[in-house]
Parts: C-alpha cells; structure tokens; sequence
C-alpha cells in the first residue's frame, strides 16, 4: 500500500516598486530579481517601495507583509547600500522567516 500525501503550499507573491532612484533599468531588474530571491522562502505576499530623493543620495526603502509587517530602511548610496547585493542582504536580514 501506498502512503498519500498532499503538499499544500500557499501563494506568494512579491511586488518590488522604485521609483526616483536614477538607476538604469538593468540594475533596477536586478535589484527587484534579489529581493524577490531574498522573499522566496517567506509565506504571503509581499510589497517593496524603494523611493530616491533627488535632494541627496538616500533611498527610502518599505516593506509590508503578512500579519501586518512593516519596516523601513534608509538606504545611503555613500555607504554602499544602493548595490543590489547589499539590499538584498539587508532584506533577508530585515524580513523572519515564518
């Protein structure tokens, strides 16, 4: 006899949204394409606004979630933090994993 088992797995989606940030839009694709990776492993859905200021060289960056999850970052260009790596570092970090 054989076992049936049944994996349920529930939708995920992950909407990354910038706007202002003076990037090209090959940076822009493969910013979105790490914070979507960095998400994978997390249930629900998930919305990321990364917005630039032309006044300096900060982005704002938002991320809301399931059960009502909220933060936000400053991401500082001087410091490195406009590289798709490190934004996708500080994602994983910023977001548990349920």
């Amino acid at each position: 006899m054989f076992a049936r088992c049944c994996l349920y797995t529930a939708p995920m989606t992950v909407s990354v949204v910038m706007h202002h940030t003076g990037c090209e839009p090959v940076v822009r694709a493969e910013i979105a394409a790490i914070i979507e990776h960095a998400l994978a492993d997390r249930l629900g859905d998930w919305r990321v606004s990364i917005i630039g200021s032309q006044a300096n060289d900060r982005w704002d960056m938002k991320i809301a979630g399931p059960n009502a999850f909220e933060r936000s970052y400053s991401l500082e260009g001087a410091a490195g933090e406009h590289e798709p790596q490190v934004i996708g570092n500080l994602v994983a970090r910023m977001v548990p994993v349920f």
